[in-house]
C-alpha cells in the first residue's frame, strides 16, 4: 500500500503563493491518476487539479490560470503550485491517487491546511 504525505500548507496573504508537495512511499506509477482536492469549512471535498501518469493535466475552473500540478517521477512526488491565492482558496488540501482498476480515488493523504487571508 503506497502512502501519501502532503506538506507545504500554511498561512498566506491574498495574492501570495504556496507550493504543496505530495510524497508517495512508493512509485507514483502505481496510480493512473493523481490529484489535489480541497475541502473548505462546511463544504464537500472538491477536485482542484489532476495529473495522469502520461502527464496530461486537468483543472477546476477556479484553479485555471493560477494553479499548476506537476509530478517528479524520480522523487515520487506530485506538486501543486498555487499563485495569486484568494481567500476562497482556503481549506484543507488532500493528495489522492487512483489506481487503474479503481472507480474513484482510493488512496488519500492526511491533508495540509491552506489559509489565505484578505
Amino acid at each position: 500500500q503506497v502512502q501519501l504525505v502532503e506538506s507545504g500548507g500554511g498561512l498566506v496573504q491574498a495574492g501570495g503563493s504556496l507550493r504543496l508537495s505530495c510524497a508517495a512511499s512508493g512509485s507514483i506509477f502505481t496510480f493512473a491518476a493523481m490529484a489535489w482536492h480541497r475541502q473548505a469549512p462546511g463544504k464537500q471535498r472538491d477536485l482542484v487539479a489532476l495529473i495522469l501518469s502520461r502527464g496530461n493535466t486537468n483543472y477546476a475552473d477556479s484553479a485555471k490560470g493560477r494553479f499548476t500540478i506537476s509530478r517528479d517521477n524520480a522523487k515520487n512526488t506530485v506538486y501543486l503550485q498555487m499563485n495569486n491565492l484568494k481567500p476562497e482558496d482556503t481549506g484543507v488540501y488532500y493528495c489522492a491517487g487512483k489506481r487503474i482498476a479503481e472507480v474513484g480515488f482510493g488512496s488519500w493523504g492526511q491533508g495540509t491546511q491552506v489559509t489565505v487571508s484578505s
